[in-house]
């Protein structure tokens, strides 16, 4: 069975060593650096299945090391780990396609669940009911295997977190999806505050709705979580369209 492989970028050496130990003892096979210059050519170079990411780094930042990554792609999942307070570093990490963060110190019980939620969503599980991985939305087309939108401007690709949030609002079109149940299949169980789910629902209005302050398919239930409207699947031999 082929390991997955996993990059660790942490400059801490003690914690660089203690996150590959632990890693490789659940049976992944880890590459580790300690610079921001080093994890983008490294990035470049090779592919990996998990990006375990430190926000403070030597020579290049762990947010110029994302940008730079999810420029060229847009399915690695990709996990912060930051010892800032600040929640701005966090809420930008979301913007720019980090599926999850870790702020420090934490426990390495926690992470490891974390990995391994990463892993569960981007991850094909054999014998996953059916579903339909294609549909029409405001005059778009999803594909979620693809991690893409196709319009009539051309085609915009979706982080792996997006994907995972338009993947439950599809299962539960035209119903409410309660914030609960976000941070419950999306977020490993865990509540990472309202801000981590709204980031990501503001970049995808952004990208599906034709005023994104007036969304007409991705609906705030107040208080409550958010539904999607008016979206309808793509036969399996069709392929994607532009209005």
């Amino acid at each position: 069975m082929t390991k997955l492989h996993v990059l660790v970028v942490e400059d801490d050496p003690v914690l660089r060593t203690g996150l590959c130990d632990n890693l490789e003892s659940e049976g992944y096979e880890v590459q580790a650096c300690a610079d921001g210059a080093r994890a983008a050519r490294l990035l470049a170079q090779d592919h990996f299945d998990l990006v375990i990411l430190d926000l403070m780094l030597p020579s290049k930042s762990g947010l110029d090391v994302l940008r730079e990554l999810r420029a060229s792609d847009t399915s690695t999942p990709v996990l912060l780990l930051t010892a800032k307070a600040d929640e701005t570093d966090k809420v930008l990490g979301l913007e720019l396609g980090a599926d999850d963060y870790v702020t420090k110190p934490f426990g390495l019980r926690e992470l490891m669940a974390r990995v391994r939620a990463c892993l569960r969503r981007v991850a094909r599980q054999p014998g996953e009911a059916h579903f339909e991985h294609r549909f029409c939305v405001g005059g778009f087309t999803v594909d979620l295997e693809a991690f893409e939108i196709v319009g009539s401007g051309g085609r915009e690709a979706l982080s792996p977190k997006e994907a995972a949030i338009l993947r439950l609002l599809w299962q539960s079109r035209d119903r409410v999806v309660p914030r609960r149940r976000f941070f419950d299949e999306l977020w490993g169980h865990r509540f990472v505050g309202n801000r981590s789910i709204d980031t990501h629902v503001v970049n995808l209005r952004k990208k599906l709705e034709a005023d994104p302050a007036k969304p007409q398919h991705i609906l705030t239930a107040h208080g409550v979580g958010y539904r999607l409207v008016g979206a309808t699947a793509v036969a399996s031999d069709e392929g994607p369209r532009s209005p």
